[in-house]
């Protein structure tokens, strides 16, 4: 109001209005100024939040919502050791410690072929009934924590592991159903090569891994090796190249 005042006091002094167009033109270059800065500040804040992601491996990172791991968020991966490890060798291979609770078939010779460094890996596989204090506990020091829950867990409790999620920027990676899951990974349509007729051994294993999220939406699906010949985790080649994938299975 005074900006206004002396304004007017300014156009009877001097008899004339360009003073007044000049104040106006200094307050409009200043709103815009601060509007811009405004909108500076929502762009750093926004992309700060969404890179909170893990790297992952390229093969399951184009299924997930958001192309990543998220920190503080919870995933399911549906019964499979195998796509267990796949998942966790992006996040490891990065250099996030990672934590295995109540998964005594978890070995460590198979995880380190898909490249989980087993110097940044602790196993606790038989936490018994105090499963769920031992996820938390890990889930404090270590970036990605997987846990196979024995019974359901109260809501209390799951609310409670949560935050503390949120809070630490831990991911949490459960084997089975949980509820409030960003995405569950399932694995279908396995596939064996390398048996002959009666003779040869397994030498390579193509499935079928589909991220489903909870807010809905069509499924993502992609056909992967795992493993491949090589004991690789990779996604499989364009369909022009399954020819020389089949002669070179087969010569396996």
């Amino acid at each position: 109001m005074s900006a206004a005042i002396d304004t007017i006091e300014c156009m009877f002094e001097y008899g004339e209005m360009a003073p007044a167009a000049a104040t106006l033109e200094e307050s409009v270059s200043s709103v815009d100024a601060v509007r811009d800065l405004q909108a500076r500040i929502r762009s750093m804040q926004a992309t700060k939040l969404d890179s909170r992601l893990i790297p992952t491996h390229p093969a399951i990172a184009d299924l997930l919502p958001g192309g990543g791991l998220k920190q503080g968020a919870t995933y399911s991966v549906e019964h499979s050791a195998t796509l267990l490890m796949a998942v966790l060798a992006g996040p490891s291979a990065a250099g996030s410690w990672c934590g295995v609770v109540g998964v005594p078939e978890f070995g460590v010779e198979a995880a380190s072929s898909f490249g989980i460094d087993l110097e940044r890996l602790v196993l606790v596989p038989q936490p018994g009934d105090q499963w769920l204090a031992v996820t938390a506990a890990i889930a404090d020091v270590m970036g990605v924590v997987v846990t196979r829950p024995p019974k359901r867990a109260s809501d209390g409790n799951l609310a409670r592991l949560a935050a503390r999620l949120r809070q630490r920027g831990s991911t949490l990676i459960v084997l089975g159903n949980w509820p409030q899951s960003e995405a569950m990974l399932t694995l279908s349509e396995s596939s064996w090569s390398g048996i002959g007729n009666g003779f040869g051994h397994l030498a390579a294993r193509q499935v079928t891994v589909t991220v489903s999220t909870r807010l809905g939406g069509r499924p993502r699906s992609a056909r992967l090796w795992l493993p491949d010949p090589e004991l690789k985790f990779v996604a499989v080649e364009a369909p022009g190249n399954a020819e020389s994938q089949s002669e070179y299975l087969r010569a396996v």
